[in-house]
């Protein structure tokens, strides 16, 4: 998913050509298992080209840039197939750190937000991490601290497409911290929801694009698959969804990035765009599979990197149900009077 077809405002061509040279290179030299852990090498590589700390202000060792231009690079991993805490480092982690006024530096980060008993689970990249922002409760107050894994206890497990998803504890009693606002734990889990549907529209429309590619080039009782009306409908229905899900995610980055977080209507839009990403995966991956008949399902196949893959975001940071549940409550509590203005903002 391209940022220039995802909001239609511009990043430089040059830096999207670079994204897209570097995980393309990587991919042809790598297998899928190597792919699904961080390479120490080629973060190297992206922390030298200004990619890693994306979005870090300037003055702090980062580039500068946006969430148009973060969007890119994580669209850009997930179509050539690499998994990086891209999102996990940048935005959220350094992110947390920079809003609460503590130097993030070059090491490598993911966030834990643990519950009462000092538990995290399904964090991302927390086992390879070199830093966990470590967030937790106490009373009516959240305080966070820039851990040192060694301090924690971390239990490794992983996604469907081997990702980390680690389990990480801590003795709360030990822990010591400064105070995050209830604001900026907001926007981390508004955040953290909006970058997995980024991801899992990228993962849409590069099946999409395969999909469309293989019917028209498969010939079968001598005319491409692509010439048979039952074909057509099942990647008529691909596109309409993968296009649902986009423009859904489109006008909750849009309404993020222009009022700077602080839309009213933000979390609702989060909430439609995870619905819509959610949904649209069913029909993407069980049509995408369809049309690419038997070969689709073999682990030789690219199809099974894009179409788990958007299995395994649609549930992370959120359920579908969960997300659901959300755009219904909140339409429910707007009203025919105000569920308009809730939409459009």
């Amino acid at each position: 998913m391209s940022t220039t077809e995802l909001t239609g405002v511009g990043v430089d061509p040059a830096v999207v050509d670079m994204m897209n040279s570097v995980f393309a290179d990587y991919r042809d030299t790598h297998l899928p298992a190597a792919r699904a852990q961080r390479d120490p090498a080629l973060w190297q590589a992206l922390h030298e080209l200004g990619l890693a700390r994306l979005t870090g202000a300037e003055s702090a060792g980062g580039s500068g840039a946006g969430w148009y231009e973060a969007a890119e690079l994580i669209s850009a991993a997930v179509r050539h197939g690499v998994r990086l805490p891209l999102a996990e480092h940048d935005l959220m982690a350094c992110w947390l750190l920079d809003a609460n006024g503590t130097p993030s530096g070059s090491a490598v980060r993911t966030v834990a937000l643990l519950d009462d008993h000092g538990v995290a689970t399904l964090v991302p990249w927390a086992a390879g991490a070199d830093r966990i922002v470590v967030v937790w409760p106490d009373a009516d107050q959240y305080w966070m601290t820039d851990a040192d894994p060694g301090d924690l206890q971390i239990t490794p497990g992983a996604n469907m497409i081997g990702e980390p998803r680690d389990t990480v504890r801590a003795d709360l009693r030990r822990l010591r911290g400064g105070p995050v606002s209830a604001e900026a734990l907001a926007q981390l889990r508004c955040k953290s929801a909006l970058v997995r549907a980024i991801q899992v529209c990228a993962a849409l429309d590069q099946i999409l694009a395969m999909s469309v590619e293989h019917t028209t080039s498969r010939i079968q009782f001598g005319r491409p698959l692509s010439k048979f009306q039952t074909v057509q409908n099942l990647i008529s229905d691909i596109a309409a969804e993968a296009a649902l899900a986009r423009s859904a995610t489109e006008a909750a980055l849009s309404a993020a990035v222009t009022s700077d977080w602080s839309s009213t209507n933000l979390d609702f839009l989060v909430a439609v765009a995870r619905s819509c990403a959610g949904h649209a995966t069913s029909v993407v991956v069980r049509n995408g599979h369809q049309v690419h008949g038997a070969m689709g399902t073999t682990r030789e196949h690219r199809l099974h990197e894009f179409t788990r893959a958007a299995l395994a975001w649609r549930g992370e940071f959120g359920s579908v149900r969960h997300w659901d549940e959300v755009v219904t409550d909140a339409a429910l509590q707007a009203g025919s009077a105000r569920l308009w203005n809730m939409i459009t903002g």
